[in-house]
C-alpha cells in the first residue's frame, strides 16, 4: 500500500506537469484561431515539431540523468548526484543556446521545411523565431522539473509548471486579444511562461540544498555514455510529436490540400495531450524504478511497472472515449460550427482516437526499460514508434485508402510497435528467470 502511495504522490504531479507542457501550444492555438484566424492556427501547428525539438533535446538530457541521479541516491552516493545535476543544467544551457543560434540565422530555411506556405510563411516564422529566443529556458526548465521529482518533491513539480500554464494563459489572452500580436504574441507568450517556471525551480533548488543542489562541479562529460543511451528513448518519445505532425502535414498537403491543415491541427492538440498522459506516467515512475533499482529491491521495480501499465490503460479507455463521444464539443473549441470543415473535423478525430488505446504500453515499457538501465529495447521501441512505423503508415495508407488512410495511420503504426513491445518484453522476462535460475 505504501509503494503505491508513493507511485501516486509522484505520477499525478508528473501527469499535470506534462499536461501543462502540452497545454502552451493548445492554448496557443485556441487564442490564435480566434484572434487572428484559421490560417495563423494551422501556422502554430506547423511550428510544432520545432518547439517538439527543443522539449525532445530537453527531455533526453534530463531523463538520462535523473536515471543516473536517482541509482546514486538510492546508494547513497550524494556527492555523484549533485555532480551530475549540476553538470547537465550547464551543459543542457550550453546546447540550446546553440540551437536558438542556429534556429535564427536559418529560419526561412527552417520554416520552408516544416511545410510553411505563401499564406503561413510569416506566421511561423514569427513563431519559430521566438520560441528559438526562449530555448534555453525550455529546457532548463524542464531539466528541474524533473529533477525536483528525482530529489522527492514531486509536488513543487506542479507548482512550477501550473505557475507557467497560468502565466501562458493571461499573457496569451494579454498579448493576442487585447495588444493584437497575433502568432508572435503567442509565442511571446508562451516563452514568458518558461521563465516564470524556471525561476521558480531556481527558487526551490536555491532554499532546499540538503539534497541536490547547484555547486561547482567536476567536468565529467564520460558520464555522457550512460545519460545519452538513456535519455535517448525518452527523447524520441517526445519528439515522435514533432516528427508524426511533421509527418501528417506534409502527407496532408500532399493528399488532401492546405484546406484540411486546420483539422488536423485540431487532432494533433488532442493526441498530444494523450501522449503526455503516458509520457507524464512513465515519467513520475521512472525515479522511483531507479531508486529501487539502485538499492536492490528489484520487487518493488516490476511492481511499480505494473501500476503504471494499469495507470496507461485506465487513461487510454478514457482518453479514446472523450476522443468519440466529445469530438464535436473539442472541435467547436477552435471552429465555428458552420465552417466547411467542422464536420469533416469531427469525422477525422474520431477515426484518429482508435490509436489512444494502444499507445500507452508502448510509451510505459520503454520507460520501464529506461528506468532498469535497458536502454536497447527502449531505444528500439521508441525508434519504431516516432518515426519508423508513422512513415511507414502514412506511406502507404493513403495511397490505399485515400484521406482516411491518413486518420487511421496511427493505429496500425502503434498496433505494429506494440507487437514488438510484446516480443521485448517475452525476452526481458525469459532473461530475467534465467538470472533468478543461476541464483
Amino acid at each position: 500500500m505504501e509503494l503505491r502511495k508513493r507511485f501516486l504522490r509522484f505520477v499525478l504531479p508528473s501527469i499535470a506537469s506534462m499536461w501543462a507542457f502540452s497545454l502552451y501550444t493548445i492554448i496557443d492555438g485556441i487564442f490564435v484561431a480566434r484572434g487572428v484566424g484559421e490560417t495563423a492556427m494551422a501556422a502554430v501547428d506547423l511550428s510544432m515539431p520545432f518547439t517538439s525539438l527543443v522539449f525532445a533535446i530537453g527531455v533526453a538530457l534530463a531523463a538520462g540523468t535523473s536515471t543516473l541521479i536517482s541509482i546514486s541516491l538510492g546508494k547513497g552516493d550524494l556527492d555523484r548526484a549533485r555532480g551530475l545535476f549540476s553538470q547537465n543544467l550547464a551543459v543542457t544551457a550550453a546546447v540550446s543556446l546553440a540551437i536558438t543560434t542556429l534556429a535564427l540565422i536559418f529560419l526561412e530555411d527552417i520554416a520552408l521545411f516544416l511545410g510553411a506556405t505563401a499564406d503561413t510563411l510569416r506566421y511561423v516564422e514569427e513563431y519559430v523565431g521566438t520560441i528559438a529566443v526562449f530555448a534555453v529556458f525550455f529546457t532548463v526548465s524542464y531539466n528541474m522539473e524533473v529533477q525536483v521529482k528525482a530529489n522527492g518533491a514531486p509536488q513543487i513539480s506542479t507548482v512550477g509548471v501550473l505557475s507557467c500554464g497560468l502565466m501562458n494563459v493571461a499573457l496569451d489572452a494579454l498579448f493576442v486579444l487585447v495588444f493584437r500580436w497575433g502568432v508572435w504574441g503567442a509565442a511571446l507568450a508562451t516563452g514568458l511562461a518558461q521563465v516564470t517556471s524556471a525561476v521558480v525551480f531556481f527558487v526551490y533548488f536555491h532554499t532546499h540544498r540538503e539534497r541536490l543542489r547547484l555547486e561547482p562541479f567536476r567536468l565529467d562529460l564520460g558520464a555522457y555514455r550512460r545519460i545519452l543511451p538513456l535519455g535517448l528513448p525518452e527523447g524520441l518519445n517526445e519528439l515522435s510529436n514533432g516528427l508524426v505532425i511533421f509527418l501528417f502535414n506534409r502527407t496532408i498537403l500532399r493528399v488532401i490540400g492546405e484546406q484540411a491543415l486546420p483539422t488536423y491541427t485540431i487532432i494533433s492538440y488532442v493526441s498530444t495531450l494523450v501522449l503526455m498522459t503516458m509520457t507524464g506516467t512513465a515519467q513520475g515512475m521512472q525515479p522511483l524504478v531507479s531508486w529501487s533499482l539502485g538499492a536492490g529491491r528489484r520487487r518493488d521495480c516490476w511492481r511499480l511497472m505494473r501500476y503504471g501499465a494499469v495507470t496507461a490503460a485506465l487513461f487510454a479507455l478514457l482518453s479514446f472515449a472523450l476522443g468519440e463521444l466529445g469530438a464535436p464539443l473539442i472541435v467547436s473549441a477552435f471552429l465555428e460550427r458552420d465552417s466547411d470543415i467542422f464536420s469533416y473535423s469531427v469525422s477525422a478525430l474520431r477515426a484518429y482516437a482508435c490509436s489512444f488505446l494502444v499507445l500507452g504500453c508502448n510509451i510505459i515499457f520503454a520507460g520501464a526499460s529506461t528506468a532498469m538501465e535497458r536502454p536497447g529495447p527502449a531505444f528500439l521501441i521508441s525508434v519504431s514508434r516516432s518515426l519508423v512505423l508513422p512513415a511507414a503508415s502514412l506511406l502507404i495508407l493513403p495511397a490505399l485508402f485515400g484521406d482516411w488512410g491518413i486518420w487511421t495511420a496511427p493505429l496500425v503504426s502503434e498496433l505494429a510497435c506494440l507487437v514488438l513491445t510484446a516480443l521485448c518484453a517475452l525476452h526481458w522476462i525469459r532473461q530475467e528467470r534465467r538470472s533468478a535460475g543461476g541464483r
